[in-house]
């Protein structure tokens, strides 16, 4: 099982249901290029050249098809894959995927992501922020845009959030990174119609996990997908944000064992079991 981080994330997204996880399955959860404590190193930020990241960690750690667990950004660079390489992925986890918007969207998150967008002022947003806040009022920041609740989020996670946000403060890959993905996203979603014929493409078994209060991927936009995939099966988690894995660790984890057990291994698909 590989979890994929979304925008501005990293590992430490999913420490509160790693442990969980891992009881049911072999669980790694990479850095991509640019976030956490992956350097560039002279790669790409993009969303396209992350799914061909995406495809050659999986050749290089499984011997089998995975299951993709993506958030955010790394829902959309999961499906991708799972649409373009069938063959190596096992199931899909999809917890509020970047996805073309279909209904109206937070103005803050809105008015960010236009910021964002525009070369030059992107940067000078970054720049200002992280002068300005600092990492710990970052990272709250941060949670209070992406939970419902923060008081939620294990104190333990927030506080491996900090230390990695005080490091990040040296790495000058870092904010080109992010705006790079960013922007690369932006441009993606764009085609629209393209995102869907994508979407319809994907054979593996999937669940689509989202939150009542996502501000990033509202649940309409969620519902419209299982819609367009009415085979998926949608779990909704109530009075939860964008990150649920980080909210809600312990139904996470219930949730994705018990449609792994249901559908997963029924299908006769081992390939992500313990080792």
């Amino acid at each position: 099982m590989v979890l994929v981080h979304g925008l501005g994330g990293s590992h430490a997204n999913w420490l509160a249901v790693g442990p969980g996880l891992a009881a049911h399955a072999r669980v790694l959860a990479p850095d991509l290029p640019g976030f956490g404590r992956s350097p560039l190193a002279g790669r790409s930020a993009h969303v396209r050249a992350n799914v061909e990241l995406l495809d050659r960690f999986l050749d290089a750690v499984a011997d089998g098809p995975a299951v993709l667990v993506g958030n955010s950004m790394g829902g959309l660079i999961a499906m991708i894959e799972a649409a373009e390489r069938p063959e190596k992925v096992a199931g899909l986890v999809l917890v509020g995927p970047a996805q073309p918007r279909g209904s109206r969207v937070d103005p803050v998150v809105a008015l960010t992501f236009a910021a964002y967008a525009f070369p030059g002022i992107g940067e000078r947003v970054l720049r200002w922020r992280a002068a300005w806040l600092g990492p710990e009022r970052l990272v709250g920041q941060t949670l209070r845009l992406c939970c419902a609740d923060p008081a939620g989020v294990p104190a333990e996670v927030v506080a491996a959030h900090v230390a990695l946000a005080r490091e990040r403060e040296r790495m000058a890959w870092a904010q080109p990174a992010f705006l790079e993905a960013a922007r690369s996203i932006l441009a993606v979603l764009a085609r629209s119609r393209d995102v869907r014929a994508m979407i319809r493409r994907i054979t593996a078994p999937t669940l689509l996990v989202q939150g009542t209060e996502d501000r990033l991927v509202p649940l309409a936009a969620s519902r419209a997908l299982a819609e367009l995939r009415p085979d998926w099966r949608l779990a909704v988690f109530d009075g939860v944000g964008h990150v649920p894995q980080l909210e809600a660790p312990e139904r996470f984890v219930a949730t994705v064992a018990g449609w792994l057990d249901g559908v997963v291994r029924p299908a006769g698909q081992a390939a992500y079991g313990r080792r």
